[in-house]
């Protein structure tokens, strides 16, 4: 290993050799940005309703701040809401607020996210996990401006907000499926804006890895503050399924990891060290390449369910569909038990079935067990 390293820093690139985009912007050199950018300025101009769309961790939220920053509501508030992290009373009362009493815990008046953004813009983002009552309350604020406190008597006062929603789902098919309001799909695709994955920007991995290496380096003085050139070429022939988000994971395992100055390929997570060569699957075969990966570590290496599985639906690494495969095929193996999928899941606390079970009815992700028995 130690030849390996002195080999290597021959050639070393410090992340100062490749500066990044001042921060608030989009990095990025590639033709694909480039576009993007451009969009985004012509966005920018107007207070047209935008729908956001394109994978998890490609950096939807970037585009949104972009948007905002670009526009003459800059100087007001920007309000981002996950609504795929909340439960439909919660997220209720984070858009529209509430007034002290109107519900349990309602201890004092709270202004909602669409009166503190008033003359600015809310951002939506996971639009498309909203609930049948969300999408149609949200749908009569888009059409009237005016807010439905919580608990109060009447109608609210109206404010003047933009509106950039975002969702990594297509939901045309789910409008289709019946799962989301067509009228409220064509109020948010006023204008549609595609992310694209990493994989199709390859040019900008570099700029985005210099750029986590940087901050990380900054936060932890000592660490490493380059990489070699191996290094960088392993970052640049992965898939990157993740997208930016698992980018900025690597870098930052990476730094907390290394022994030396200078990060090199045995630094990089194992995932991006042996599939970085792979030629890209088709969606559905990914999906299914990591409930594999997912399944076997909790299976053969012992992973519990709270470490292997939950942060990475927490930070939206997961999508429900995932979570959701998961179960199924602990269910299947557990003949329909949730029981015994939790020991299968290394859960092995008295409070982890009632948790687990919990956990799946608040994020929609529960599977029927009666098809498995």
């Amino acid at each position: 290993m130690s030849g390996d390293l002195v080999e290597d820093t021959a050639e070393v690139v410090p992340f100062t050799a490749v500066r990044p985009n001042p921060a608030g912007q989009l990095i990025g050199r590639s033709a694909e940005v480039v576009s993007l950018r451009e969009e985004i300025r012509r966005v920018a101009r107007s207070d047209a309703k935008v729908l956001i769309t394109g994978e998890s961790g490609v950096g939807k939220e970037v585009v949104a701040r972009a948007i905002h920053a670009g526009s003459t509501r800059r100087s007001h508030v920007f309000a981002p809401v996950n609504c795929a992290g909340l439960p439909e009373s919660l997220l209720e009362s984070e858009l529209f607020g509430h007034v002290k009493g109107s519900f349990t815990g309602a201890h004092r008046d709270k202004r909602g996210k669409l009166e503190a953004a008033h003359m600015g813009t809310i951002f939506l983002d996971e639009v498309g996990e909203m609930t049948p009552r969300m999408q149609g309350l949200l749908l009569r604020f888009l059409e009237t401006g005016e807010l439905q406190t919580i608990g109060a008597e009447g109608v609210g006062r109206t404010v003047d907000v933009r509106v950039v929603a975002a969702t990594n789902r297509d939901l045309r098919a789910v409008v289709a499926d019946g799962g989301f309001r067509e009228d409220l799909f064509y109020r948010l695709n006023v204008i549609h804006i595609v992310v694209p994955p990493l994989r199709e920007r390859r040019d900008d991995i570099p700029l985005l890895a210099a750029h986590f290496l940087e901050r990380c380096a900054a936060a932890s003085p000592g660490t490493a503050s380059a990489m070699s050139p191996k290094a960088m070429r392993v970052l640049e022939e992965y898939a990157w399924p993740g997208n930016i988000r698992e980018l900025e994971n690597a870098i930052e395992r990476a730094v907390v990891t290394s022994e030396g100055p200078v990060l090199q390929v045995h630094d990089l997570p194992a995932d991006v060290r042996l599939d970085g060569r792979v030629t890209l699957r088709p969606k559905r075969e990914r999906r299914r390449s990591i409930i594999d990966g997912l399944y076997q570590h909790m299976r053969e290496q012992n992973g519990s369910f709270w470490t292997v599985v939950y942060p990475l639906f927490m930070n939206r690494d997961l999508t429900r569909a995932h979570v959701r495969e998961v179960v199924r095929r602990g269910l299947e193996e557990a003949r329909g038990n949730y029981r015994i999928v939790t020991r299968l899941f290394n859960m092995g606390e008295p409070t982890d079935y009632k948790r687990f079970l919990s956990f799946l009815r608040k994020h929609d992700c529960q599977v029927p067990f009666k098809e498995y028995r």
